[in-house]
């Protein structure tokens, strides 16, 4: 199971996020042997929040080897006229380095922010879902913007960009990600190792109704925070998690990497058993000592 890491775009304390943790992090995945850097998504948020998607365009030279993931973009939020054109041109930045994973958005208020009614989030999501594809992958275009584009001259990536469609596993999400993607990308708090690993079942075999192959599928927004002393990992969930997400920390308990290196390995272990082919991990502050302690105290446990 490779492991990425997730940008800290988002101030967990503070008015403002520290540009240069950002760098930090880049730097440290990479010293570290990752695969990934990633960044999240939001339009409007409770807290202060640096745009994903400028961010890995601003550490694509650093990154290295390193993929520049989106977990998730909004394109039904965002256009996907628009967003075809940022991914272009981070894949020019970064060529067959980019991977677009691309999702509905769970936030009222962001989808108030674009003037896109929230109830109509899953049709306007598949329509987006078409045209992204047509933009960025190679696939066929909706006749309405055959029209649009006729005549026009556009960058086209250099390589078709893998499109993993998010979806928390309903039947419907899962019909979803079959039909359009390239992968399947799960949300950590919003699942479990059980949950990933039926939700990866019924997508094995909704992929064979379709006559295709089978799909990968990762987790993103592991929430993360490594500690020797319980308490301090209780602390971190209660006054920093719960908070972020808005969520009752006893929901959050045994479904996030917060906690003694034996409970995020075993979490980890789970989810690798269940066919994760990538975690995303997001440390909840001091970025570089977590990510330094996940590789050395958590995943060389599973691995031995």
């Amino acid at each position: 199971m490779e492991v990425a890491a997730h940008l800290p775009q988002v101030a967990t304390s503070g008015d403002r996020p520290d540009v240069g943790r950002v760098r930090d992090v880049v730097d440290a995945a990479r010293d570290l042997g990752l695969a990934a850097v990633c960044a999240n998504d939001h339009l409007t948020f409770h807290r202060p929040w640096l745009d994903g998607p400028t961010l890995l365009a601003a550490v694509a030279d650093r990154a290295g080897g390193m993929e520049l993931a989106t977990t998730v973009a909004l394109p039904s939020l965002r256009g996907p006229g628009q967003l075809a054109a940022t991914l272009t041109t981070l894949a020019t930045l970064a060529p067959g380095r980019v991977v677009a994973g691309v999702g509905a958005g769970s936030s009222a208020a962001d989808h108030a922010a674009a003037g896109v009614p929230f109830d109509d989030r899953w049709q306007q999501f598949e329509e987006s879902l078409h045209v992204l594809r047509g933009l960025v992958s190679g696939g066929s275009l909706p006749a309405r913007w055959v029209e649009i584009l006729d005549g026009s001259r556009r960058v086209e990536p250099p390589e078709p960009v893998p499109i993993w469609v998010a979806s928390w596993g309903s039947p419907a999400g899962l019909r979803r990600v079959a039909r359009w993607g390239d992968g399947w990308l799960a949300s950590a708090y919003n699942t479990s190792p059980e949950a990933f690993a039926e939700g990866r079942r019924r997508l094995t075999e909704e992929r064979a109704r379709l006559d295709r192959p089978d799909l990968p599928a990762a987790v993103a927004t592991m929430w993360t925070w490594v500690a020797d002393d319980p308490a301090d990992a209780e602390r971190v969930l209660i006054d920093v998690l719960a908070p972020l997400v808005r969520r009752d920390p006893d929901e959050l308990r045994d479904r996030v990497c917060v906690g003694t290196p034996e409970h995020c390995a075993a979490l980890l272990g789970r989810y690798a058993a269940a066919g994760c082919s990538r975690i995303h991990v997001w440390p909840l502050g001091d970025e570089v000592a977590q990510l330094e302690r996940l590789v050395g105290d958590v995943l060389l446990s599973i691995d031995a």
